[in-house]
């Protein structure tokens, strides 16, 4: 996300590419995908109505959760790519990945989507949302039964770079880096968006040593539901706002500061709900976080090392097993994956060893629903590599060779 995308000509660099905007193409002539198990109710039966309120996440005080149970056949991978760099994708990867051996097979691509450099999934699973990653930013909405574009609207700033869908399925947020600002869409009941209901400008702190403003690189809710949160790696702070669920508008209740030049880039929350893993790109750190559900307010402890060698190595994403005993960091400079054993409930972080990433610039990680399965975006090798995951230790495996993907930087297993 905030550092390691193209620059002109095709050199690498360590800030962010902002593409320009490109004509949209049409969406590629592919088969559609394989229909859900439950297809004729998507598309027979009216959507249920989005707007009832949500179900709050799990407290601190019940048992973490359990892994789904692995799924059998061939499951969707969406790969997120950069449409306006040398080498770059023309949209959307489309993939299928084996869940008992993590080969990936290539399907085709879905284009007309300008710089898809971040997804994510709506609850009810039959939404994928995209940034487009460039000056005028935008967010858009794709409906995976037929693969159609439901529409983009923009966020408000640039260089959008994150994105995340509250547990309602209502509102979609999103991280604009460039202008270092958070936008809030309303989602209708057909999966697309609407016109954003808010936009907030990362104003207070100054921004960091080294930093010419503010950079928004995340936006997540927190376990509890309660709570908005908004990494922000320029101003080297973390904003805790509430979201009027009824209106779709931020106020801001809280900030969390790490340390001048961390540059906070991902924060990753402990199902236990009240500790967080905060990875900090600039200065090559770890943090563990106490958070209050109750006041939504973050505590930052001590820099951690990420277990990279020498030299520069911008840490990017930081995952948490469903059951809260392993943590995984993707070391981008180092192009290793760091193992944490989680301990004293989420309180603690204890590094054990990396791995190597097979490839070059693990730019995002994500499980696979069932928690089997790692898969890690290699931006500059423009590959994505599959690791097993052993429950009961946390050793990753490798699983096969690397999956060519061009400028891989996202990968979202269904």
């Amino acid at each position: 996300m905030g550092s390691g995308t193209g620059a002109a000509g095709g050199a690498w660099n360590r800030r962010r590419f902002v593409g320009v905007l490109a004509g949209a193409a049409a969406v590629t002539a592919l088969p559609a995908p394989a229909p859900p198990k439950d297809a004729a109710a998507h598309t027979s039966s009216p959507v249920p109505d989005r707007a009832a309120p949500a179900a709050k996440q799990p407290s601190a005080q019940r048992s973490a959760p359990h892994p789904a149970e692995k799924p059998s056949g061939p499951q969707p991978l969406y790969i997120g790519t950069y449409t306006t760099v040398e080498g770059g994708g023309t949209g959307v990867g489309l993939a299928t990945y084996d869940p008992a051996s993590g080969r990936i097979t290539g399907t085709g691509t879905l284009t007309g989507i300008v710089n898809p450099s971040y997804l994510a999934l709506h609850p009810d699973r039959r939404t994928l949302y995209t940034v487009n990653e460039h000056d005028d930013g935008a967010v858009t909405a794709v409906r995976l039964a037929d693969r159609r574009i439901l529409g983009a609207r923009g966020t408000g700033g640039a260089g959008p770079c994150h994105l995340s869908v509250h547990p309602s399925g209502r509102w979609l947020l999103s991280a604009n880096y460039t202008s270092g600002s958070v936008a809030v869409h309303p989602i209708d009941n057909s999966g697309a968006l609407g016109e954003r209901t808010d936009v907030v400008t990362h104003s207070t702190p100054a921004p960091g040593p080294g930093q010419q403003g503010p950079h928004a690189h995340q936006f997540i809710t927190s376990p509890d539901g309660g709570h908005v949160l908004a990494v922000d790696l320029g101003t080297d702070t973390v904003y805790t706002y509430r979201l009027d669920e009824r209106r779709g508008t931020l106020t801001e209740v809280a900030q969390a500061h790490t340390r001048p030049g961390a540059g906070p880039r991902h924060l990753t929350f402990h199902p236990g709900g009240r500790h967080a893993y905060l990875a900090n790109e600039v200065d090559n750190t770890v943090t563990v976080c106490a958070y209050e559900p109750a006041t939504g307010r973050l505590a930052i402890g001590e820099p951690q090392s990420t277990g990279s060698g020498p030299g520069t190595n911008y840490p990017a994403q930081i995952l948490v097993t469903a059951d809260g005993s392993y943590a995984y960091l993707a070391n981008r400079g180092d192009n290793s994956l760091a193992r944490f054993a989680v301990e004293a409930d989420g309180a603690r972080l204890r590094l054990l060893g990396t791995v190597p990433v097979s490839g070059d610039f693990p730019r995002q990680i994500a499980f696979s629903p069932d928690g089997g399965l790692l898969f890690a975006a290699n931006q500059k090798s423009g590959t994505v590599s599959v690791f097993h995951v052993d429950g009961e230790s946390g050793d990753l495996r490798l699983a096969g060779e690397p999956f060519a993907s061009p400028v891989a930087v996202c990968a979202l297993p269904l």
